[in-house]
């Protein structure tokens, strides 16, 4: 789950990356070059094989993991004081996770399986077609229930990150009391920083749309 999850982490800074495209001011000239790009580059279609294992290894591992922990104590403590001894975060990344999981569901469904077998517009950049994935991204989020849909998803993106960052770390064995502060602390930066790019994008489109 550590692993997966790291890989999964590095991918998030790749996608927000990417994403960024969405707002230059140029009709979607830049998003849809890079969607391009991102869907027929040999080396990013491999890495995307391997992000799809990582993402069904990180689920089915949080399942396995979760049934151990279960039969290793069937039956609860008999007084517990779970919510003064561990962070709530960490007591639900099962829920959590279920939750950015369905989301991801979604989302795949509504921008990666059109940009690869939905029956997109076409544009030309210099003699070149390109799908227009950027035309769908704009009318989907000028819905401002799809927006907001988004929006809390990422919150839950971000309270998941907010503990699986260090506690990715901690599970390899990489504590020390010199690093693990700063680990903490990349790990809330992140968990607040990426999941509020993320969010920004559909708010800025639907921004865009009532112009």
């Amino acid at each position: 789950m550590s692993l997966t999850g790291l890989f999964l982490i590095i991918f998030l800074v790749g996608h927000v990356t990417g994403n960024l495209q969405l707002f230059i001011n140029d009709d979607g000239q830049a998003f849809n070059i890079y969607a391009k790009f991102m869907t027929t580059n040999p080396a990013v279609k491999i890495l995307s094989y391997v992000t799809y294992i990582a993402i069904i290894g990180h689920v089915v591992y949080s399942i396995i993991t979760t049934l151990a922990n279960k039969k290793a104590r069937p039956i609860g403590y008999q007084t517990s004081r779970a919510s003064t001894n561990s962070a709530w975060t960490s007591r639900n990344m099962g829920v959590l996770g279920t939750i950015v999981l369905i989301f991801l569901v979604v989302h795949l469904q509504g921008f990666w399986y059109e940009m690869h077998w939905g029956n997109l517009p076409v544009v030309q950049y210099d003699g070149e077609e390109y799908k227009d994935l950027y035309s769908i991204v704009k009318f989907a989020f000028a819905e401002p229930l799809l927006v907001l849909l988004y929006v809390v998803a990422m919150v839950f993106l971000g309270l998941h990150l907010s503990h699986g960052f260090a506690s990715a770390f901690q599970t390899l064995g990489l504590n020390h009391k010199k690093y693990t502060p700063a680990i903490v602390f990349l790990g809330r930066v992140f968990s607040v920083v990426v999941p509020a790019l993320f969010a920004s994008m559909p708010i800025y489109l639907y921004i865009s749309s009532l112009n």
